[in-house]
């Protein structure tokens, strides 16, 4: 997937090695939770602001939003929850199980790979993204769980992280909801490899969707990875202010 001078070049990229996902307090995983929380959904088109997500989150009140939604936040703080706690780096199952806690609430097809036809469009109405013919979905997600057990010891995290999340946003194996799973993804890898969290924030939606593009079209892994730099120094301020 990477050429060997693509690795080397990316490598030479600086991450914030000197925050440890031992190091984190709870109050820094507390702050990030909201931030994700928000942000993810927020992508996604939720109207709840981010002072409704620490709300809900504390079960203090609920505000007057989509039920949908409120049960999402609820789902996106408890995947951020599970994938703190599992060992698992990659596997179908686990994304199943992402999907299903984020969406148990929301959606009857929680946890359930898709097995009809989707397709992506913009604002105007144009197709930008075809996801793969249902009966691919499987198979391909078995050769990136292949392709990243081959080479976890071998590229940086953050390249395996990339990777991993723009491959899932190709494949597409839900009917709704391939966003999220994909960035909750990007950080279980991440943490699994005592990296700290990082949150793709929503002003930086327009960057994070071209560096989708720009893999897709053009198999380029840069815009991820810079996309990822930048929002770790957000995340440094965030859990170490």
């Amino acid at each position: 997937m990477l050429a060997k001078e693509e690795i080397a070049e990316i490598k030479g990229l600086k991450a914030p090695a000197d925050i440890k996902i031992s190091r984190l307090s709870e109050e820094a995983w507390e702050k990030f939770t909201k931030a994700f929380t928000y942000d993810t959904n927020a992508i996604e088109g939720s109207t709840i602001t981010e002072n409704e997500v620490s709300d809900i989150l504390q079960k203090s009140k609920l505000p007057e939003k989509p039920k949908h939604e409120i049960e999402e936040t609820f789902g996106v703080s408890e995947a951020i929850k599970h994938i703190r706690k599992t060992r698992e780096h990659l596997s179908l199952n686990l994304i199943r199980e992402l999907h299903r806690i984020v969406f148990k609430d929301s959606k009857h097809f929680a946890g359930e790979f898709r097995k009809v036809e989707v397709a992506v469009v913009d604002s105007s109405g144009e197709i930008v993204h075809r996801g793969a013919p249902p009966d691919y979905v499987i198979r391909l997600l078995n050769e990136l769980t292949g392709w990243y057990n081959k080479n976890k010891k071998k590229y940086p995290p953050i390249i395996l992280a990339a990777v991993v999340h723009n491959q899932l946003e190709n494949v597409h194996p839900f009917q709704d909801g391939n966003g999220r799973v994909g960035r909750l993804l990007l950080n279980n890898i991440l943490i699994r490899h005592n990296l700290p969290p990082v949150n793709i924030e929503l002003r930086n939606r327009k960057e994070y969707y071209n560096s989708l593009q720009e893999y897709e079209n053009n198999g380029n892994i840069r815009p991820s990875i810079e996309l990822i730099l930048k929002e770790y120094k957000y995340m440094k301020k965030l859990i170490t202010g």
